[in-house]
């Protein structure tokens, strides 16, 4: 199957299918940043894959769960998020999943419609089902507890309650990234220990960000969004090592199987140039996220690097009246960057021009905004009005 790392037990799907009705897949997704990354579009589009076959997509976003925080991969207990802060999210991702998945047949569901209602007794006999050596089973736990790292009895719950979820929804089969094998196993327990027939795991593997290092992700800046500007877009898919180019179109486009062969055999056989191809992938992206807008994009991205210039229509932001300006405010208000801290990593390594100029400070004086190009990168511009 296309974009799948690992399905457990596979022959179970495979029975499960046969029986010839709708089954219900789960997806589960913390509201912790604000943007629908192409990363989190691997999963989602593979649920939407399912939604197509005729099966209901369960969408849980995890209003409840980031308030706890998922532990995988971390090396420390994480700083938890406010309900403030996770709501906020929330209502950002909605309009976000609407570009990926389907209405019909879906359900979209927060976990804090049962996680939130369990009293002691049931948290407590939620608890009673795993044992604390099946938790250290997990990876990145029994590396914190052999190193003397701290271990809060909350990170422990973290599968637990994602796990419930299965049980409240009564998944037959949860998707998630590679990364996240042992929690959907653990739904796969909880199930069984209270009775359900239990879930199949699938997982997809993690895209690359445009680092070419790191995993794709909001923290890292490595990562672009669904909901980006069409140019925005092309641009940093032009930014991609050449490497990533086969993961990058099996997982985050819908080009089939046998043409990216075919492109890749023509890449091997100098038939085809790596720029063209490259050119093609960041068409693709784009058209699937704004239908129609690749071709433009990719002319809005010529305008800028082979002509080294602005292009003709970029957005145009107001200054308030205050006589100081916040640099990394402006930028957030703008929507060129997610939070003002992304703003202020992004100034300080150098990346935000004014005029073509660098700029060296969060604060610039009002009269000295007015009418000039604010530039995020080599590919985002607003233009700043009074």
């Amino acid at each position: 199957m296309r974009g799948v790392d690992t399905v457990l037990p596979e022959t179970e799907l495979a029975e499960r299918l046969a029986e010839g009705r709708p089954l219900r897949v789960k997806l589960g997704l913390d509201p912790t940043a604000p943007s629908v990354t192409l990363g989190w579009a691997v999963v989602l589009r593979k649920l939407r894959h399912f939604q197509e076959s005729g099966h209901t997509a369960v969408l849980i976003v995890g209003d409840f769960t980031a308030q706890v925080g998922d532990p995988t991969g971390k090396s420390e207990t994480r700083k938890r998020l406010t309900a403030a802060e996770v709501r906020g999210y929330a209502e950002r991702l909605l309009d976000q999943f609407a570009k990926v998945l389907l209405p019909e047949p879906l359900e979209v569901r927060f976990n804090s419609e049962w996680l939130e209602e369990l009293d002691m007794a049931e948290v407590l006999e939620l608890t009673s089902k795993v044992t604390v050596a099946q938790m250290l089973e997990r990876d990145d736990f029994r590396k914190r507890f052999d190193g003397h790292q701290p271990i809060s009895v909350m990170e422990f719950m973290y599968p637990l309650l994602q796990g419930y979820d299965s049980v409240a929804v009564s998944a037959d089969v949860e998707l998630g990234g590679a990364d996240q094998l042992w929690n959907l196993m653990m739904g796969r327990v909880l199930q069984e220990r209270y009775g359900h027939r239990p879930q199949m795991a699938m997982t997809m593997p993690l895209l690359i960000g445009t680092d070419g290092e790191h995993k794709m992700s909001q923290s890292l800046g490595n990562y672009v969004g669904v909901m980006d500007d069409p140019a925005d877009m092309f641009g940093k898919i032009m930014s991609i090592p050449d490497r990533l180019m086969p993961q990058y179109f099996e997982l985050a486009t819908e080009v089939p199987p046998q043409e990216i062969i075919d492109q890749f055999d023509g890449l091997a056989s100098g038939d085809v140039h790596p720029g063209d191809l490259k050119r093609r992938l960041a068409r693709e992206i784009v058209d699937l996220y704004h239908p129609g807008q690749g071709l433009p994009a990719e002319a809005a991205f010529d305008q800028v690097f082979r002509h080294s210039g602005v292009p003709d229509e970029i957005d145009e932001f107001t200054l308030d009246a205050s006589a100081d300006q916040w640099i990394p405010g402006v930028l957030t208000a703008a929507g060129l960057t997610s939070s003002n801290g992304e703003a202020r990593r992004l100034i300080a390594q150098g990346a935000i021009k004014l005029d073509g100029k660098k700029i060296d400070g969060e604060s610039i004086d009002r009269s000295d905004l007015v009418s000039c190009v604010l530039q995020v990168g080599k590919r985002r511009f607003l233009r700043l009005r009074g």
